[in-house]
């Protein structure tokens, strides 16, 4: 009869009803669930082969992370209105994630020696060692190829879209990469001489906060790492050498 919903029928509903429920409640990547399945899982079993309290809470943490990626809900997530599932191609990164570094230096040298070496952008990789090559494409756009941890490399493409000479390079990933990223760097003449340099980044990991976290296990820090990176370009444009030796900077500044 019209109208008169079966039990069959209610039971349907209720369960489209709770697939519809756990698919809004999905609020991390792909990328990012695999990790958290894989990651979780090794913990646990490190944490089951050492025994005792420590290696208990180990693998309770453990299983923690790999429910985490099987369900693909994250409650800290949830709680900072986070969601990596719903993460689209972007030429920035989303306000309020992502990981921020500032950083700064002084150098003896020119504004104008400075950004003539940045602003080759192949010159990068001799400064940032989890660089491997930046090349430059067309206009203002350039192919980045960098480290990452386990021994892997991530590429993305990218674009300047600020700029002014001696004083500041602006960048940011163009859509569809694989790392959303913008930054900047100032070159700012110091009234006693040299210039201060200040180097603004902001990216998302592949993985979102995850990734970070586990680049910082293996010890890719960022904040050490581009502060690493910027002694090493005052080493090179005040000495003319790099830390290990290299070859005069005027060479690279052509």
């Amino acid at each position: 009869m019209a109208g008169i919903t079966t039990s069959a029928e209610r039971g349907t509903q209720r369960a489209n009803q709770c697939a519809s429920a756990r698919r809004a409640d999905v609020n991390l990547g792909d990328t990012e669930r695999w990790l958290s399945m894989i990651g979780g899982g090794a913990l646990a079993a490190v944490g089951l082969s050492r025994g005792g309290l420590g290696g208990l809470a180990l693998a309770v943490a453990g299983g923690a992370l790999a429910y985490r990626g099987f369900s693909g809900h994250c409650s800290l997530y949830g709680t900072l209105g986070l969601n990596t599932a719903k993460t689209g191609p972007a030429t920035s990164v989303p306000a309020g994630q992502g990981i921020r570094v500032e950083k700064r230096i002084h150098i003896n040298r020119s504004p104008e020696d400075l950004f003539r070496f940045w602003r080759k952008l192949e010159n990068l990789p001799r400064i940032m060692k989890h660089l491997r090559s930046v090349t430059t494409t067309a206009g203002n756009r350039s192919h980045w190829v960098a480290e990452a941890p386990l021994g892997r490399s991530v590429e993305w493409d990218a674009e300047i879209f600020n700029e002014r000479p001696n004083e500041l390079i602006a960048w940011r990933s163009l859509e569809g990469s694989s790392v959303a990223s913008a930054g900047s760097v100032h070159f700012k003449r110091a009234p006693g001489g040299g210039t201060d340099v200040t180097v603004e980044l902001k990216y998302q990991p592949p993985a979102g906060q995850l990734g970070a976290a586990l680049a910082s296990v293996f010890g890719e820090n960022p904040e050490q790492q581009i502060e690493e990176d910027l002694r090493r370009f005052n080493q090179m444009m005040e000495t003319g050498a790099t830390a290990a030796g290299g070859e005069p900077v005027r060479r690279f500044t052509m």
